[in-house]
């Protein structure tokens, strides 16, 4: 079987001021990350998104049903990486249904915080179909467009939950939360960034770009750029870059970011790049020979990555982290393995 090269999303933490020692290849020590970064010792981190119904299709045309989404994928997987050394919750709506009471049980087992969940009467979450074909690559069906999350940051018992996020350390979503909270979502979650970052927080984004999920690729666009300028992690694919903003290559995508320290792109089967201050990294991808499923290969390796920064890892361990993680990932059908 040819073999499958895993190349996913990485990411970084702010060079503004003192924290330009990122640039270097020496990692600092988890003390001296913590202390120029101003974090508490236990970093908060909060992950903003949905969490959907997720149906696995099997070849012999049965369905095997679990939970997943983006930026819920990879609160799990940073949860596991960091242990007890953080506190990571997860920030969605979802309905008062027997699935969203089995979500919250599984993300508690798992170790994440709910205080920032919330629980719409009369509403459901959303739902996924993943079909996988031979050689591991993925189709998605979805049914979503009355899910609690729409209306996460637009109900009467969001606004405790608006005020709390400023004081984390660090805010993660993605392209699909600015897609599936809307207009007055983004509106309330970009000022919220901007809050955040004024109190030492770091703002972390994962591209993931979903044109279905948008009216028009020019309201993506300004939806995007909007929180790109409050960014200090950027996890960019370039596929997704290339359809969003028609960029070609990646001198284009970095060229199209200078004020964010460190980027780093996914590129498939070739080598993720890092522009970390003034130096770049290539870091090869891991080598897997039986790929089974795809899903949340570039989840994982953007929490493994995160966890290693936060660790006081430079980019190409973090990376590295990241593509290790991912080659795990893959070889399980579903978006989240098993714990060990």
């Amino acid at each position: 079987m040819l073999a499958k090269i895993v190349n996913d999303s990485a990411g970084y933490l702010t060079t503004r001021g003192d924290l330009e020692f990122f640039a270097s290849k020496l990692a600092p020590t988890v003390e001296v990350y913590l202390e120029i970064c101003d974090m508490k010792p236990i970093p908060r981190i909060a992950l903003i998104g949905e969490c959907m119904i997720e149906l696995q299709h099997r070849a012999d045309g049965s369905l095997q049903q679990s939970f997943g989404g983006d930026t819920l994928n990879t609160a799990v997987y940073l949860r596991r990486e960091l242990g007890a050394h953080s506190t990571v919750d997860y920030v969605t709506a979802l309905g008062d249904d027997s699935f969203s009471d089995a979500m919250c049980q599984q993300w508690a087992a798992e170790g994440l915080g709910l205080e920032q969940v919330q629980r719409l009467p009369g509403r459901l979450p959303g739902l996924y179909c993943i079909q996988t074909d031979a050689s591991g690559e993925r189709k998605f069906l979805y049914w979503r467009n009355e899910a609690a999350v729409r209306d996460c940051f637009t109900t009467p018992a969001a606004e405790p939950i608006l005020a709390a996020l400023p004081s984390y350390d660090v805010l993660y979503f993605s392209g699909i939360t600015l897609a599936v909270l809307g207009e007055t979502g983004r509106e309330r979650l970009l000022a919220v960034l901007v809050e955040a970052r004024q109190r030492g927080a770091r703002v972390v984004f994962d591209n993931n770009y979903r044109p279905r999920l948008w009216a028009g690729v020019e309201a993506a666009r300004a939806a995007y750029r909007q929180v790109l300028a409050h960014v200090d992690m950027a996890l960019l694919t370039e596929d997704d870059e290339r359809a969003l903003f028609g960029y070609v290559d990646s001198e284009q995508v970095f060229a199209a970011y200078p004020d964010i320290s460190e980027v780093v792109l996914k590129r498939g089967a070739d080598d993720c790049l890092i522009r970390c201050g003034a130096e770049r990294f290539a870091v090869p991808a891991v080598v897997v020979e039986q790929v089974v499923d795809t899903t949340a290969a570039g989840d994982s390796f953007s929490a493994a990555y995160l966890a290693s920064r936060l660790r006081g890892g430079s980019p190409q361990e973090a990376a590295l982290a990241g593509h290790w993680l991912a080659s795990r990932v893959i070889q399980v059908p579903g978006a989240l393995i098993p714990r060990d």
